[in-house]
């Protein structure tokens, strides 16, 4: 099938950008992006390119090129499903909050319901691409309704995961390491796949399109995710014994990263990972498992998300024992809130839990972040206390303990201890010398990324402590007690 029309249904971190690059390099395609989110549909159609919904890199050059030639956002999702003859899924899969697999499995109602929307409107046939990231053998459920609820037509349906890293999503477009394409085996199946195999070679080399079946497909994405997690876990549970023994888990990841059998890429300690993928997926990846009586093999994947939640724990402690077991009353200051740099993305982003560790003792959280507003800040803290069972008169009492600031110097003035909670660039090049004559004595920076310059901030004054770093003030507490 020659495709001249694509509808995407999903207008966020995914749909959005892939349909933009999409658009881009085959302008003789119309993609039509469709949500049923009004405010989101109008930020996508902004003039100011600033108010985009999603903050990517390159992201804002790419929507001026082809938006109005051959690249729309709408709310009409009927008219743009009718007109299509490749439809991307690129709705929301959160984990499941309610009945069960309550934490772990995949909520699958968004993908259903397009699935029979799609069905229910089609006259002709359509090949259906899931975008969205979907546990195993999800295409076999989107084919059976859309087989039994249609008007008669012909679906096919692929698996096309996104690999995407947030805050390099274009170039990851631009450049993908490989874009993989899951399929029926059969003639019709092939033939469908190639269809989409011919849009990604307008700009992408046929070694970078890779074609499998559609379990493997589908599998490959919570396997990617999963082996980048658990090398973040693995060199955060590292990061531990670090600061125990005196070493240095940046000399240690260097060591080990130099081994071509290991490499060097996801060995940076952190705070913890965040993001909407990788806990997700993981706990997709252990529910699966555990529905196909594979426990040993559940609880192993499981400990990397154990290992990541301790990590957050552990930042979040450390700064309570550090101010003297006590942080009620005291002003810590959040330099970042967005889970990782380059994005405002903040779903599952450690400065929530660290937030909520600090706060539940009693501490004001003073924040700043360049690209995450007051009111998103808020609605992630609601939304954790709202699933804890809180009632609204605890959690508006808890967020009054929280301050957001459009300037850096205001979050930081009269701070007791400044955590680090995303590795944005701008945080390096700030005034570390008027900070630290601003701040309660002794001025304490505990950096959760592991970008600041410790020999400078140290001879300036501060009490640092990375991840995985010895530090003076330590070693004068051992030597003291």
């Amino acid at each position: 099938m020659k495709i001249k029309n694509i509808c995407c249904l999903g207008a966020g971190y995914v749909g959005g950008p892939t349909m933009s690059v999409i658009a881009l390099k085959c302008p003789e395609i119309k993609v039509t992006v469709v949500d049923l989110n009004q405010v989101r549909i109008a930020a996508w159609n902004d003039e100011d390119l600033d108010n985009l919904p999603v903050y990517e890199p390159g992201l804002a050059e790419v929507i001026r090129e082809a938006r109005g030639r051959n690249l729309f956002f709408s709310t009409d999702v009927e008219s743009a499903i009718d007109a299509a003859d490749m439809i991307f899924i690129a709705v929301n899969t959160p984990t499941k909050t309610y009945g069960e697999g309550k934490g772990m499995a995949a909520d699958l109602k968004f993908v259903e319901l397009c699935a029979r929307q799609i069905a229910q409107i089609a006259k002709n046939d359509k090949i259906i691409v899931e975008k969205s990231t979907l546990p195993v053998r999800t295409a076999e459920t989107l084919q059976t309704i859309l087989d039994r609820t249609g008007n008669g037509v012909k679906f096919e349906v692929l698996s096309n995961p996104e690999f995407l890293a947030e805050g390099t999503a274009i170039n990851d477009l631009f450049n993908a390491d490989r874009v993989l394409i899951g399929g029926n085996q059969t003639e019709s199946g092939q033939r469908a796949i190639q269809s989409l195999v011919d849009i990604y070679a307008h700009w992408l080399s046929p070694k970078q399109i890779l074609t499998t079946n559609v379990w493997s497909s589908e599998l490959s994405k919570l396997t990617a995710n999963a082996f980048l997690a658990q090398r973040i876990s693995s060199i955060n549970a590292l990061s531990a014994l670090c600061e125990a023994t005196e070493a240095d888990v940046d000399e240690v990841a260097n060591a080990i990263g130099t081994d071509s059998r290991i490499g060097s890429k996801f060995l940076k300690a952190s705070v913890g990972f965040g993001g909407s993928c990788f806990q997700k997926d993981i706990l997709n990846l252990v529910y699966l498992c555990r529905y196909f009586n594979l426990p040993e093999v559940a609880n192993y994947w499981e400990q990397v998300i154990i290992l990541n939640d301790y990590q957050k724990y552990r930042f979040a402690k450390n700064i309570i024992t550090t101010l003297f077991n006590t942080v009620s009353g005291k002003k810590i200051a959040f330099l970042g809130w967005a889970f990782k740099k380059d994005t405002n993305d903040t779903r599952e982003s450690a400065a929530i839990y660290v937030a909520e560790h600090l706060i539940e003792d009693g501490a004001d959280i003073h924040i700043y972040d360049p690209k995450v507003s007051e009111s998103k800040i808020m609605a992630d803290m609601r939304y954790l206390w709202e699933l804890k069972g809180l009632t609204e008169q605890r959690i508006t009492s808890k967020l009054k303990q929280i301050f957001v600031y459009q300037s850096p110097m205001e979050a930081l003035d009269q701070a007791h201890a400044i955590a680090v909670l995303t590795e944005w660039d701008e945080f390096k090049s700030y005034d570390w010398e008027e900070i630290y004559q601003n701040m309660y004595q002794p001025a304490f920076v505990f950096d959760g990324r592991n970008i600041l310059d410790d020999e400078k901030l140290k001879e300036i004054g501060f009490e640092i402590k990375g991840i995985g770093k010895v530090n003076s003030f330590q070693l004068e507490k051992t030597s003291i007690f």
